[in-house]
């Protein structure tokens, strides 16, 4: 064989070499992504995200993916870049514009939450999967839910120090709910309130945060227990926890610290003591589940028991 001929033949089983090479890095880089809707292989890492989920924008945010398109509607502070022109608008969290989303061909779509109900419409459009928090292992499950998403996009350094964090300080956080006395938690809206307890929608700041609970026979429900002035005194918790859903969602109805500051409740012994807490209504109402909501909490709740 020439010379030539070598070259020739080394040229082309390179190319073949190259070419194989290239397909198994393809078949490496799909991603199977396991969600509360099934499965869903995802052939690279998604370059182009479209997200109905706050929990999930506020994780991926903390995570520094970058987000093409969100749901419109109100956000924390800290989430208020994507509120910018800048941001494509893709409908809200529960009426989707799908014509804006077809034409932006997403390379994947999170919904989750509120944005539920739509995973079928959307999946048909792109790969999407549903990172809805499960309430019943609401942290495990939003640890799950971050753990996933640093898969996707290799984060997971990131994933692991932010739940490391999280976790010993909750941890910390337990020890001196521990010892804090009892709670009750209320929602407050349009001059109404209710209250949660164990197993209900915001059930976590006693399963998950570690407060004892006041009243162990709350009925649970999505929209709580509706309840009066005379509730509260009746209980007369150490700690009364006050989500303001007006102010999570931008509506004037009222504040709660207006609200709540009478005659009936100042008689409890969370009133006189000062040991009402105004919890994040945005991290609780709003995002839920993502990893900075969850730490916002952790550091709000440490600092009121740190200061009793």
């Amino acid at each position: 064989m020439t010379s030539v001929n070598r070259a020739r033949v080394s040229t082309i089983l390179a190319a073949i070499f190259v070419g194989f090479s290239g397909l198994a890095s393809v078949a490496h880089a799909e991603i199977l992504v396991k969600h509360s809707k099934g499965e869903v292989v995802l052939k690279d890492k998604p370059a182009k995200v479209y997200v109905f989920d706050m929990a999930s924008l506020d994780t991926l945010t903390a995570l520094g993916v970058d987000i093409a398109g969100v749901a419109g509607g109100k956000k924390p502070a800290y989430l208020s870049k994507y509120e910018g022109d800048d941001v494509e608008k893709i409908g809200t969290l529960f009426e989707p514009d799908y014509e804006a989303v077809n034409a932006g061909e997403p390379d994947l779509i999170i919904v989750g939450g509120r944005s539920s109900a739509k995973y079928e419409d959307l999946a048909r459009i792109a790969p999407t999967i549903d990172l809805t928090v499960d309430a019943n292992r609401f942290h495990e499950s939003a640890k799950t839910n971050v753990r996933t998403l640093a898969a996707i996009f290799d984060k997971k350094d990131e994933a692991e120090a932010l739940i490391t964090k999280f976790d010993e300080t909750n941890s910390a956080l337990k020890e001196k709910a521990a010892n804090a006395g009892k709670g009750v938690l209320v929602l407050t809206t349009g001059g109404k309130m209710s209250t949660y307890g164990v197993g209900s929608r915001f059930g976590m700041l006693f399963s998950e945060y570690g407060v004892q609970v006041a009243d162990n026979n709350i009925k649970v429900g999505n929209h709580g227990q509706p309840i009066s002035f005379e509730y509260i005194l009746e209980k007369n918790p150490d700690w009364l926890f006050v989500i303001d859903r007006d102010a999570a969602i931008g509506r004037d109805g009222g504040p709660a610290k207006q609200f709540l500051d009478n005659e009936i409740v100042g008689q409890t012994t969370a009133w006189k003591n000062g040991q009402v807490v105004y919890l994040d209504a945005a991290s609780w109402y709003l995002v839920g589940g993502g990893i900075t909501a969850m730490q916002k909490t952790v550091d709000q709740l440490t600092n009121a028991f740190d200061k009793k």
